[in-house]
């Protein structure tokens, strides 16, 4: 399942495909029973549905839902487009391209955090007296434009085109927080207080190196929902929404010093 929610196309295709399982079942029962036109538009939308389902039940944002829904559809628009120009589906490349461009370079899904972390979110830094804030992967930068102000600093980073300009430009508007256009991996988080991310499973292992190497002690980093593997989180933070968000947070000590440290500390 971590595999499905690290490359998502994946759980798509299986979808699709145990849907069609299920289509070619009930056509071979109904075959006898129903016009080939209604079996036609009958397995159509079930097919439709099934795959929706089973997309959800694996647990997949719900645009890939919405994606499972409508592909059978556009699979028989387009082999039906006849003389249909082209463009709009150049069109709809070039915007599917622009949102979710890092899913497939950086396998980051879009994830938006709900209010409920928000909130958490601002209760731990009011706790910690955190006053720098960095979201890495900040999708619509609701996060960033939350957090920002009363002395707070909030930015964050994105690198899909469109999303990055649509959450620019409502932060600009509102006066709330910076979103910087580039990938997570060369963002310095050395000044940071408080490194907040919602990734997937697959780049936690490499982000919590990072953290490691560049974050200050005394800093944190929070993932939602995706723990860093074979790492005990400091503290995990359980929310009562309806995700039940898990929020783990990782706190980033200074190594402890061996006697040669101790000794050169005390000779300077």
């Amino acid at each position: 399942m971590n595999a499905i929610r690290s490359y998502p196309i994946i759980g798509a295709v299986i979808a699709q495909l145990v849907a069609g399982v299920i289509v070619i079942a009930i056509s071979m029962g109904l075959a006898d029973r129903l016009e080939p036109g209604s079996l036609f538009w009958g397995g159509l939308a079930v097919q439709s549905v099934v795959a929706a389902l089973v997309t959800k039940f694996m647990g997949l944002p719900v645009w890939w839902v919405w994606i499972s829904l409508c592909f059978p559809s556009a699979l028989i628009l387009a082999l039906n487009a006849g003389d249909l120009p082209a463009w709009p589906f150049g069109a709809g490349f070039v915007v599917l391209y622009l949102v979710f461009s890092n899913t497939a370079r950086e396998r980051v899904p879009l994830y938006l955090s709900n209010r409920p972390t928000t909130d958490a979110l601002l209760s731990l830094m009011r706790q910690r007296g955190a006053i720098r804030f960095t979201d890495l992967g900040s999708g619509l930068g609701g996060v960033v434009r939350a957090l920002d102000g009363e002395g707070r600093r909030a930015a964050g980073v994105e690198s899909a085109p469109m999303v990055w300009l649509v959450s620019a430009v409502l932060s600009k508007l509102q006066g709330r927080g910076q979103i910087l256009r580039q990938d997570i991996w060369s963002t310095d988080i050395s000044d940071e207080d408080i490194v907040y991310v919602f990734l997937s499973p697959e780049p936690m292992p490499q982000l919590y190196e990072k953290a490691q190497r560049e974050m200050k002690p005394g800093s944190l980093l929070v993932s939602n929902s995706f723990a860093v593997p074979d790492v005990e989180a400091s503290e995990i933070w359980e929310l009562a929404d309806r995700r039940k968000t898990r929020l783990y947070l990782y706190d980033m000590n200074k190594p402890d010093c061996g006697p040669d440290d101790e000794a050169a500390e005390q000779a300077g």
